[in-house]
């Protein structure tokens, strides 16, 4: 992500702003499951995000998004969690880098949180969950994937991915995931394609912990 575009215009999607409505059914009962609620808007993103774009983008702060047709696997999730709980990563990811810096991964030469794409960097999501307790075991049974379950894994040329588990499966019974592989946001039938190198799970516990830190 090096190359640097003006951020206008980005926020032209009702879905993508940051005074989001929630999505259809979601709820505020603080002990239901957040998981359903976030795989629904991620599915919701196919057809709407239909381009892979990884330049790097000078956002709002906070709410910062990038063209509405536009995004990385990051992406995905970050707005599912806005629609799905109001909750912004963009905000999470820098109030705690910049208070924890030295527990990020320095995997990019900053001396500095950049608050325009730490959040869209899939290592510095999966500290972010370790961090917020959201890592569960990575497992080789379909059942063990839930919902609204944030996968990452490598692709080729060892390249850091994320996957958000979908709600519908496939004819043989593993669960979907939407992701941006570099085709927009499709759901599809690979959760089990890459090496996978974490799993993570947004509980109603570790989705206050999130709120908290991107309030």
């Amino acid at each position: 992500m090096i190359a640097r575009r003006a951020a206008i215009g980005l926020l032209a999607a009702p879905f993508l702003a940051p005074a989001l409505l929630r999505a259809e059914g979601a709820s505020d009962d603080p002990a239901r499951d957040p998981g359903p609620e976030i795989a629904r808007a991620a599915e919701a993103q196919q057809g709407v995000v239909t381009i892979y774009d990884p330049a790097y983008v000078a956002l709002d702060f906070p709410g910062g998004d990038v063209a509405p047709e536009r995004g990385v696997c990051t992406d995905v999730l970050i707005r599912a969690l806005r629609v799905a709980h109001g909750l912004d990563l963009q905000l999470a990811v820098n109030a705690d880098m910049r208070a924890n810096f030295a527990a990020y991964p320095k995997n990019w030469g900053l001396s500095r949180p950049d608050r325009n794409i730490d959040h869209r960097r899939v290592p510095n999501l999966r500290r972010l969950f370790e961090r917020t307790g959201a890592e569960i075991p990575v497992s080789e049974d379909p059942a063990a994937y839930k919902p609204g379950d944030v996968v990452t894994c490598l692709i080729p040329g060892d390249l850091a991915h994320l996957m958000v588990v979908g709600s519908g499966k496939s004819a043989g019974g593993t669960p979907l995931i939407v992701h941006n592989i570099g085709r927009g946001s499709l759901i599809e039938d690979r959760l089990f394609e890459f090496r996978m190198t974490g799993l993570y799970r947004i509980t109603p516990e570790v989705l206050r912990k999130l709120q908290r830190l991107g309030a």
